[in-house]
């Protein structure tokens, strides 16, 4: 596959249906954000395995503060249980784990864990999977703002390339920065405040399939549409 099409060097994808998932099991929400780790495993590594680079992937968004407190406790818990089951296994594929997003009001514990499988991983030279914890688009550029503000640069200084460099996403390699595909699992079609000025000419991808059911067939048939894709970029070819 990796001879034939072209692979995106930073895929970025929103995690949707998880709940969606559990309640067709007959299982309580919580029940498929578990199965929802799996998919994020299994899918980073065949990722790796095709040659994609940067794998961002929404965890947690500024929003999802508001959804019911045993379901935010639960999701905050599955970094603990992620690196457990699942660091070792990366760590042998040599794929490095980062986190962007606000890391205030996240709990100690979830940060805790977060950044000890970053540290663990940090020798690796392959893919870099990076979770948006407690991540929003529009509150990241406007922390970008300040932070140039309380620099002192002068207004016409502020260039495209500065802002870039304020984002979280600039712990990436510069051409590696702005995901080329964005995926958006469930049905749902809308981007959800991710990425939201890295994403300026990312391809996007919706598909019904839910979050726990994703695999590398699933991928592969992303990969595939977005391969058959023009990438103008604004401007016209030929």
């Amino acid at each position: 596959m990796t001879n034939e099409l072209k692979i995106p060097a930073h895929i970025g994808i929103i995690m949707d249906g998880n709940g969606r998932w559990a309640k067709k099991q007959g299982k309580p929400r919580i029940f498929g954000h578990k199965a929802g780790m799996d998919a994020i495993e299994r899918t980073a590594i065949y990722a790796q395995k095709l040659g994609v680079k940067v794998l961002t992937v929404y965890a947690f968004s500024t929003e999802n503060w508001t959804r019911p407190l045993d379901e935010v406790k639960f999701i905050m818990s599955l970094p603990i249980d992620f690196y457990s089951k699942f660091v070792p296994v990366l760590n042998r594929e040599n794929i490095q784990i980062r986190m962007i997003g606000d890391r205030n009001g996240v709990p100690a514990a979830t940060l805790k864990a977060i950044d000890r499988a970053a540290e663990d991983t940090k020798n690796n030279t392959g893919m870099i999977l990076t979770f948006a914890m407690n991540y929003g688009g529009r509150a990241e550029l406007l922390q970008a703002v300040k932070n140039i503000v309380k620099s002192g640069v002068e207004i016409d200084e502020i260039t495209e390339q500065l802002i870039s460099d304020n984002l979280t996403t600039s712990i990436f390699p510069e051409n590696w920065r702005d995901p080329e595909l964005i995926i958006r699992t469930s049905g749902e079609l809308r981007l959800s405040n991710f990425l939201t000025w890295q994403s300026a000419y990312s391809e996007l991808l919706f598909t019904d399939t839910l979050w726990p059911d994703f695999n590398e067939a699933s991928l592969d048939m992303a990969i595939a549409e977005f391969s058959g894709r023009d990438r103008r970029f604004g401007g016209v070819k030929g």
